[in-house]
């Protein structure tokens, strides 16, 4: 889905005025993401996408009565317009500052100590996406990249099943990383809700340590993130196999852009190549 189908979508549900004919582009991703005025709609990519999208907004309901910090709903149901769900949100007011790792860190705090919701969560199905991200892509990446990403899912599902938490498992954001905190007057706010599950709080630190690692964090906000949160998730022997694992599946969720972005299709065969030579230290660049 590009930014010209997103608005498609967007016209048909009516969810904006004049079919969101203003509206601009925040984000596209897994979702196309518009806002106007004080809504924000979002289109996610296909079908495949619409439960996930509900369990989104029964998580905003939960996190509300529990006070923490978190986007609201501006409508009760996920919609299914021309084979994309779509959801309607309030917006936020404009930033104060960008989100920091300690501001992620606060806001874990906040969420792993929450009891279990009174709804079902899945289990983080980190490596889920693979199959469907790598179809996606189709032909415009080589298949022998795609079979080897299918393999690490394979091995690092395996393994991840086997781990023994330090963590008591429970609710966890699943995507944890500044781009999915706002910072507004009052302080941090959680966005993007849809990946919330319940399963090992390490993978909600898994993401920063890997941060860190790829996308060249620097040291002292790394360590302004552990000690917000007090502890650091790389003293965990399970660490090396969740990093693992989500670092497949970055890999595969950049394959998805490849035959629109020929910078996606660059950047998709910069991480398999260090995947395959086995080097730690290659730059991953944030697409």
């Amino acid at each position: 889905m590009d930014e010209a189908r997103a608005r498609e979508v967007l016209a048909a549900s009516e969810a904006l005025p004049g079919g969101g004919r203003d509206a601009t582009l925040l984000a596209l991703g897994e979702n196309a993401v518009f806002g106007a005025g004080d809504l924000v709609v979002k289109v996610g990519r296909d079908a495949e996408l619409l439960e996930r999208a509900r369990r989104g907004l029964d998580i905003a309901r939960w996190l509300a009565e529990q006070g923490v910090p978190a986007v609201r709903p501006a409508e009760p149901r996920a919609r299914l317009v021309e084979g994309h769900p779509v959801t309607v949100w309030h917006r936020l007011p404009e930033p104060v500052r960008p989100a920091a790792p300690r501001d992620v860190a606060e806001l874990l705090r906040l969420v792993h100590a929450l009891p279990a919701p009174p709804f079902a969560l899945p289990p983080r199905d980190l490596l889920g996406g693979v199959e469907r991200w790598l179809r996606l892509a189709g032909d415009a990446i080589d298949p022998a990249d795609a079979a080897y990403l299918r393999e690490r899912r394979d091995g690092f599902a395996s393994a991840a099943a086997r781990l023994t938490p330090r963590l008591p498992r429970g609710p966890i954001h699943g995507d944890a990383l500044p781009r999915n905190v706002h910072v507004s007057a009052d302080g941090p706010v959680l966005v993007d809700l849809e990946t919330f599950s319940c399963d090992l709080r390490e993978h909600d630190l898994v993401v920063m340590a890997l941060s860190h690692d790829r996308y060249a964090l620097p040291e002292e906000e790394y360590l302004s993130f552990t000690g917000t949160y007090g502890w650091d998730v790389r003293e965990w022997e399970g660490c090396t196999v969740l990093r693992g694992a989500r670092e497949t599946a970055s890999c595969a969720w950049v394959a998805q852009h490849a035959p629109q972005n020929p910078k996606a299709l660059a950047e998709f065969r910069r991480r398999v190549a260090s995947l395959r030579d086995g080097d730690p230290t290659v730059r991953w660049y944030p697409f």
